[in-house]
Parts: C-alpha cells; structure tokens; sequence
C-alpha cells in the first residue's frame, strides 16, 4: 500500500506535485507554479505559467512584471495535470490562498502562510477538512500568544494624541502588514493622511485598486517636517534608524510585527513603542487550526518544527519536518 501522500515530494527549493507536474511555491524558476500569496518567499518571477488568486498574480505583476498568469478565484476548482486544485482563503495578506490537491482520493492542503485573526485588507482563513495539512510554524513555540489587534492598534493612536509636535514612525512590512496597520486604524476612528515611504506606494496604490479602502495617504518626500507634526508615518522596517528619517518631526518610533512580543529584538532595532501584530498564527492558532481540521498527517514547512512536532506527537497525530529552504520566519523579510 502507497504511503500517504506519496505522490507530493518536498525537496529544498519547494513541494512538488508529482501528478500535477507542478510546484508549490517554488524558489527556484519552474516550467508550473501553484503560489499560495505574494510574499517574496513564496512568489518568485520568471515561472513559465503560475496558477494564483487575481489578487496574488497582480502583486507579482507590481514586483516582477506581468505574469503567464492563470487565475483561480477563491473556491474555483482546476484541473492541472491529473490533479483538481482549488483556492480558498488563507487570511494572511491580500489575495493569500491555500491550495487543496486532490487526487486519487486524498487529499492535501497547502496552507502556504496564514493567521486566524480578524483582518480588514483580505479574506478569513477557510479551515478545510483534508488527509494532510502542510502548515508553517513561524510562531510555533507556546510562549507566541498575540494581542487582541484592536488594544495594539489603540496604544499607537494614544500614543499619537499625546504627542501632536511629534510624529509615530512604524516600520512595517510593504506587503500586508503596512496596509493592515492603515485599515486598523481607520476602524478606529484616524481618519487624517497618513505619510508614506516611497517604498510603500506601490502596493498602497494596488490595494486602493483591488477596492480596500485606505483613506487619505500621502508621501514623506516633498512634505515640511511641519505638516507632519501629529500624524502616523510609516516605513520599511529597515528605514527606522535610517537617514530617512532625519527629515521628520522627532519621530516615536514603532514596529508592528508578531517578534515585538520579544523585548530584546525591539530593543535591538531601537523600537520606542512595540505593536504586536502579526499576520502569522500563532502557537494557539497553529493548535486550534489542526484540532479542527484533523487531519491523517501534519507536515511542518518551516518555523519552529520541532515543539510543534513535540505538540502533534503527544496526540498521536503524525507530523514530519519539509526541510525547504528560502522561506522566511521573520516578518520584517
């Protein structure tokens, strides 16, 4: 009797599908690619042809140029060599998707990256029933246990009222993370510009475009460090300490990214005031997630595999460690 899933073979620069010809977010060029989002560890150019959601082949479009793009919308099925494919949401930036394989009576889902929290810019995650689930373990260790988003998103905005001759400078990932943190606070209730690294345009401008609503944002370049007295400004976690920031109003600043729940990291890049939010699961998350899709097999991409493993063990479920290479366990990529 074949192994379960042995038709799916993990190797350093990614999973491939056998029946299906085809690679699961490879990091290397392949002739097919199934990318689950748009991050640059999960979605490389020059593939020949790659099946993604609308909203992931537009921002490979911005990053890479236009794609020989196949689009899946979220719980359309295709059929991609002998195996029928579909999207469904993953909750981890705009346009992120899991991928379900289905062949010969199994099947197996590629959660790529994804979080369970509530999020303004993208899709909830879709739990799905299957035989094996391939599930990243970016905070897989008991001690990651993220805020409530809301009292996080609050402790910038007070932070902001009572400093209106200064500004709050956040470093925030350009894909995801910083409109995540834009929509947050104009849930509660910051409707004034917002000022932009130029690095953070683009993908602002896109996700205006895919019909998520960012209010009023502005570019730091051109503007008097005046007008910037009292507002949010936000940047590319590696522009925190940088000259760039010499041309605004003594800036507070700020990270948001699930590692600020360690003091010494926030300390290391000279972070006043750590926001805690991230757009990966955290450890109940991860738990949770399998507790209810109870799957046959739980295979661990990458992160912390082991406590994970340690954790699937002592509920006889059967785990194993991919060992691929190239995916980042840090936010700030």
């Amino acid at each position: 009797m074949a192994r379960l899933g042995s038709w799916i073979e993990p190797f350093p620069e990614g999973i491939y599908v056998r029946p299906a010809d085809a690679w699961v977010d490879p990091s290397q060029p392949k002739e097919r690619a199934l990318v689950t989002h748009g991050h640059a560890d999960h979605a490389r150019g020059g593939h020949g042809t790659v099946w993604a959601t609308p909203e992931t082949l537009a921002i490979m479009g911005v990053r890479y140029g236009e794609q020989n793009g196949c689009e899946v919308a979220y719980g359309q099925s295709v059929t991609v060599g002998e195996v029928e494919i579909t999207f469904v949401p993953a909750g981890h930036v705009l346009g992120s998707a899991q991928i379900i394989l289905d062949w010969n009576g199994e099947r197996v889902v590629v959660s790529g990256d994804y979080k369970r929290r509530p999020d303004p810019t993208c899709e909830p995650f879709l739990p799905v029933k299957c035989d094996i689930f391939i599930t990243e373990a970016t905070f897989g260790l008991p001690v990651f246990h993220h805020p409530e988003t809301g009292s996080e998103i609050d402790k910038l905005l007070v932070r902001l009222a009572d400093n209106p001759d200064r500004c709050v400078l956040v470093g925030a990932y350009a894909l995801g993370k910083a409109q995540r943190v834009i929509a947050e606070v104009r849930r509660r209730g910051h409707h004034r510009p917002i000022y932009l690294h130029g690095a953070l345009e683009r993908l602002c401008n896109l996700y205006q475009e895919q019909g998520i609503d960012l209010g009023e944002l502005r570019l730091v370049a051109g503007t008097d460090k005046k007008e910037m007295m009292g507002h949010l400004v936000l940047c590319p976690p590696g522009a925190l300490n940088d000259r760039w920031s010499r041309r605004l109003p003594d800036p507070i600043t700020s990270a948001a990214s699930g590692w600020m729940r360690i003091r010494q990291r926030a300390r290391q890049k000279n972070v006043e005031l750590p926001l805690i939010i991230s757009d990966h699961a955290d450890w109940g998350e991860l738990t949770d997630t399998i507790l209810e899709i109870r799957p046959k097999e739980v295979w661990i991409t990458h992160g912390r595999e082991d406590a994970l493993m340690h954790w699937c063990m002592t509920r006889q479920i059967k785990s194993r460690e991919l060992n691929l290479v190239g995916y980042e366990d840090d936010e700030d990529e």
